[in-house]
């Protein structure tokens, strides 16, 4: 039986249960989810209260079979299954590096304005992750049902790994991209799909491509 205060179903709890791991800490949540180390303590030891977490030394266990906590991730996968907004958002609980590439590395740097090739029915979102992170992606991909592929056939929304030893980062409005270089070299190799793009990050960082895409205005 759960014994869980109603007050604890908020999204503090929802986002520890979702960014925590078998054997974890306080302090490693904490930062995973953006909270405080104070209220992330304080929410931990209402979970250690309910049965979520065992503690193990310093450590925190997770008991997996835990019913409050089967229940909230059985929520999670809902939500997810197919809503891309949160497909995106739910990345940053996860505490691993990873970068858009490809057409979300265009879509970041465009900060919204260039999408393509994707629908409800086809959403592959395109993420650079470390090699060495790949045992954690399939836990946490596992953990809350998410489809993750190497490639971009699929259906629905799905995620696509780009596994490399190690890449740098650039930040957009807190969006993590591969750097601009790199998105302008995959929009060159595709110009048919990308050349407005090609425009847009022209205009918008002053790179010199001096890519004319629009019509040019007549005036009477």
């Amino acid at each position: 039986m759960m014994k869980m205060n109603l007050n604890a179903l908020n999204e503090h709890v929802v986002k520890i249960l979702i960014a925590a791991r078998p054997l974890d800490s306080v302090s490693a949540i904490s930062k995973r989810i953006g909270l405080s180390y104070g209220w992330t303590h304080y929410w931990v030891a209402e979970l250690l209260k309910a049965g979520v977490f065992e503690r193990k030394g310093r450590m925190l266990a997770l008991k997996e079979k835990n019913h409050f906590y089967r229940a909230i991730v059985s929520f999670a996968k809902r939500v997810l299954r197919n809503n891309v907004s949160l497909h995106y958002q739910v990345l940053e609980l996860f505490g691993l590096k990873f970068a858009f590439t490809e057409i979300d590395g265009v879509f970041v740097w465009t900060k919204g304005g260039y999408n393509i090739e994707r629908w409800r029915e086809h959403y592959p979102i395109f993420i650079k992750t470390r090699t060495s992170d790949e045992k954690l992606w399939v836990y946490y991909t596992k953990k809350l049902g998410l489809n993750a592929k190497k490639d971009s056939k699929g259906t629905g929304v799905f995620l696509v790994l780009r596994q490399e030893d190690d890449f740098p980062i650039e930040f957009v409005e807190g969006n993590p991209a591969v750097p601009l270089r790199e998105a302008v070299q995959f929009m060159k190799k595709y110009p048919y799909n990308f050349q407005p793009a090609l425009e847009m990050v022209d205009e918008m960082y002053g790179i010199g491509l001096k890519i004319k895409y629009r019509e040019a205005r007549t005036f009477a």
